[in-house]
């Protein structure tokens, strides 16, 4: 195991920070091994056999080549949750956990049901008064929004949509290996089916980076996640935030709110075209990097203005 950790720093040294190498490190050994970290803490002195190092060195050849380790072992985690991975689907990032933790506090200006033996946390009214609410995740991937949100609150109705039948069946299966009930949607938002279906939360982070920003990103992204859920034409980097804006109006129930992952520098312009399409309440928060990241805003109620 220690000639492993050698070769692995040496050959990666110029690619990744330590703090990175030492993930990689120790993601890789737990995949090849089969032991827990804190297993591995207490058997430093490992040897590899033959076949567990053809595997290793497999593993350093494909990481040498710029593969991110999330699809090299085909999992990663989000919000606390397994989710298998390929390059069908976009790796899962911090700054969408962000976006999940900022939903979860207050969704959709639901309160708490207490009573009949139900917890506090995860049972919330809508505007229309029933339990639980409708959630639409647009443009899922992986399915981490959904999925992250239904666990978090388990009596929503929650929706998956996707255009990409691949990553669809992605989803699913992280659906399924974390025991939820999600409903999946193939549907293009750009040129949506008719429907008359009402939501009263709707979260996205959609493609957001302009095509002109390629050649500045890290070969691990541009060489392998896909760039249909990545890229936008730069003479209109906002399109996914203006049509889903316009579904929104019309099939958000009054007082629903809708959630946004944004290009840091197109966040403001984002909370402008959200104020021009009628919604309220329109906010802008940072990431944990200090950039602005996630917008969200609310659809008028007829009672109520109020968050």
């Amino acid at each position: 195991m220690q000639h492993f950790l050698k070769k692995l720093n040496t050959s990666l040294a110029d690619m990744y920070s330590e703090a990175e190498l030492h993930m990689i490190a120790n993601l890789l050994l737990e995949n090849i091994t089969g032991l827990s970290r804190v297993q591995l803490l207490s058997n430093k002195d490992l040897i590899l056999n033959d076949e567990k190092n053809i595997l290793a060195d497999r593993y350093l050849l494909q990481l040498k080549n710029h593969e991110p380790i999330q699809y090299i072992l085909g999992e990663t985690e989000f919000y606390g949750l397994k989710f298998k991975v390929n390059p069908s689907v976009l790796i899962p990032r911090p700054e969408t956990e962000e976006l999940v933790e900022w939903v979860s506090p207050h969704p959709l200006r639901y309160f708490p049901h207490k009573g009949e033996g139900m917890e506090e946390i995860g049972v919330f009214k809508s505007p229309r008064g029933d339990l639980g609410g409708f959630f639409l995740d647009i443009g899922t991937g992986s399915g981490c929004i959904a999925v992250s949100l239904k666990k978090k609150f388990p009596f929503a109705n929650v929706a998956a949509m996707d255009i990409s039948s691949e990553a669809l069946e992605v989803a699913r299966e992280n659906a399924k290996i974390n025991h939820l009930d999600i409903e999946f949607i193939q549907d293009d938002i750009l040129n949506p089916a008719p429907t008359d279906r009402k939501w009263d939360l709707i979260v996205s982070n959609p493609p957001y980076i302009p095509a002109s920003e390629h050649s500045e990103m890290d070969k691990n992204v541009t060489d392998f996640e896909p760039h249909l859920a990545l890229f936008v034409h730069d003479n209109d980097p906002l399109i996914f935030y203006r049509k889903i804006a316009e579904f929104g109006i019309t099939h958000l129930s009054p007082g629903g709110k809708i959630f946004f992952e944004t290009h840091q520098n197109l966040a403001h312009e984002c909370k402008l075209l959200l104020e021009a399409h009628g919604f309220i309440n329109v906010e802008v928060r940072k990431d944990i990097s200090g950039n602005d990241r996630i917008v969200r805003a609310s659809k008028k109620n007829d009672k109520s203005d109020l968050l």
